[in-house]
């Protein structure tokens, strides 16, 4: 036993000023990795998961009482989330991109404030998900914050219902380490990004944010659950709250009319489809794609909503010139990213971690343009090009595959190119999630989401690899890769620089975990993020 607990009463108060110290000595020997550790051992299995889908969402009725419950359990009420000043944003395609815009919007405008940003997935760093002013918070914080959150629940282990766990899953112990960090941080502004749907999504105990948007909304990623586009508006439209500003964009016709039906049930205090403010064509976005004005336009309207409730700013139609500072300087990794590889200036990374039809839809208009693939038009053959795929499902891999080289097609023909559309690419290569070679994961990338099956016998890979051939059945078997890693992966493109004396172009896309993988094992991180 530590001598310092076998001091008599008489030495109480030493005891009670040396306590600090120890205590600061005892949270010292636990690590960032430590940490990372502690979180991963929270994520859902690939058993757990399918459990979840099978279950119809029943599960979901559950969702926000638990969470208020764990929220309880570290020390904080509802009503305290108000003094975040959230701006809580939904939506199928691009509530990532509106978030950043927002959040780089706010910081521009008011630079004296401090802005929280709270997103999800991550790509190298679990921190990622929690920003401070533009930044991913801090290592110390992180690891303070995390094991004061852990603690509290670890000692606190009373639930309401005997059924709920003990510790939260993964986005939810994330979501409360983020509202416990911004609380203790006093962030001016919060900007939350839902994780999946919006109504049973954790982030969505927030009584009365100051503003809600929903970005474009479509059948997002595999719908296995069969709902309908109207589902999907109600599902949104649970982020509604009465009294508070509901914004969005133009939306199809039938979940265009369920939003505004849940904004009447609710009593929002406005619900408004926001146009496109004067001068926005002319800005250059920090982020790629023509798709990123509708979003850019959102989070404008957003940030004046928010501004005009907390700085008692007013403003036109127009964009404020502090607006377009921070529409220009907005950073998003990983998504319609176009990053030099430092290690060779002959290759060039696109990176986009798109995972839905649509989003695939926007990657392949984006890379299929004359800034990116097609920037020498008269040489296209002076280029390998390389494309570095996974997603989910092999059994998507036909919807998904067949779009990206559909809309690569009718881009090539917009812009007058007679190529097939899968000449854009020499190698194709399907690889697992996993980080390294030998099988192991970056710590923060860790994922035990993936079947045993795709784990020992790349079924998921396989399967994509067979849709590409039948899909292209003049593509050489030979330049197709169905590989374990994406170590394996990006050795793949380093064969390639030392064999050959043509530039390298290398397209990864279908997941944003693959993006961070490539990120990580390439040695982009210091361009990239």
């Amino acid at each position: 036993m530590s001598p310092l607990f076998s001091l008599s009463y008489r030495h109480l108060p030493v005891y009670i000023r040396l306590l600090p110290a120890f205590l600061r000595r005892t949270m010292s020997t636990r690590t960032y990795r430590d940490a990372v550790d502690h979180l991963n051992s929270l994520q859902s299995n690939a058993a757990t998961l399918e459990a979840v889908r099978a279950s119809g969402g029943r599960l979901s009725e559950f969702a926000i009482p638990e969470m208020i419950e764990y929220l309880g359990r570290i020390g904080y009420s509802p009503s305290d989330l108000n003094k975040l000043n959230v701006i809580h944003i939904t939506g199928t395609k691009g509530k990532g991109s509106t978030s950043a815009f927002t959040d780089s919007v706010l910081r521009a405008t008011r630079p004296e404030w401090k802005v929280g940003l709270y997103t999800s997935p991550h790509l190298v760093s679990v921190r990622e998900r929690i920003r401070i002013n533009g930044s991913p918070v801090d290592e110390e914080t992180f690891v303070r914050s995390f094991f004061e959150v852990w603690d509290r629940l670890q000692r606190n282990t009373k639930t309401a219902n005997p059924q709920t766990s003990i510790m939260p899953g993964y986005f939810r112990f994330m979501t409360l380490l983020a509202y416990h960090i911004f609380l203790e941080l006093k962030v001016d502004a919060t900007i939350l990004e839902v994780g999946v749907g919006g109504r049973h999504d954790s982030t969505n105990i927030v009584p009365k944010p100051i503003v809600t948007g929903i970005t474009a909304l479509g059948i997002d990623h595999v719908n296995v659950l069969g709902n309908t586009l109207k589902d999907i508006a109600w599902q949104k439209a649970g982020i509604f709250k009465e009294g508070v500003p509901a914004l969005t964009v133009e939306q199809p016709e039938e979940a265009a009319a369920v939003l505004k039906e849940q904004a009447d049930i609710v009593k929002v205090s406005e619900f408004e489809i926001v146009q496109r403010p004067p001068g926005l064509p002319d800005v250059k976005l920090g982020l790629s794609g023509s798709h990123q004005y509708q979003n850019a336009k959102l989070a404008v309207a957003l940030a004046k909503r928010f501004l005009s409730a907390q700085a008692l700013q007013d403003f036109d139609e127009g964009l404020p010139e502090p607006f377009v500072r921070g529409l220009e300087a907005t950073k998003w990794p990983g998504r319609c990213q176009t990053v030099v590889d430092p290690k060779s200036e002959k290759t060039t990374w696109f990176l986009d971690g798109a995972h839905t039809l649509e989003s695939l839809d926007c990657c392949m208009r984006w890379y299929v343009s004359p800034d990116i693939a097609l920037r020498d038009p008269e040489h296209l053959g002076d280029r390998s090009r390389v494309l570095i795929f996974n997603c989910t499902s092999g059994r998507s891999g036909k919807a998904f595959l067949g779009a990206m080289l559909a809309r690569a097609a009718e881009q090539l023909q917009k812009h007058g190119l007679t190529e097939a559309a899968d000449a854009l690419f020499d190698q194709v290569v399907f690889c697992a999630n996993v980080t390294y070679a030998d099988g192991t994961f970056k710590g923060d990338i860790t994922t035990v989401a993936l079947s045993t099956d795709d784990k020992l016998y790349l079924k998921t890979q396989h399967e994509l690899a067979d849709t590409w051939s039948s899909l292209v059945p003049s593509f050489p078997k030979d330049n197709v890769h169905v590989l374990p890693s994406i170590e394996h992966a990006v050795n793949v493109v380093r064969k390639l620089n030392v064999s050959g004396d043509k530039p390298v172009d290398v397209l990864v896309a279908g997941s944003l975990h693959l993006v961070g993988g490539v990120i990580e094992v390439a040695g982009l991180s210091d361009v990239a993020l």
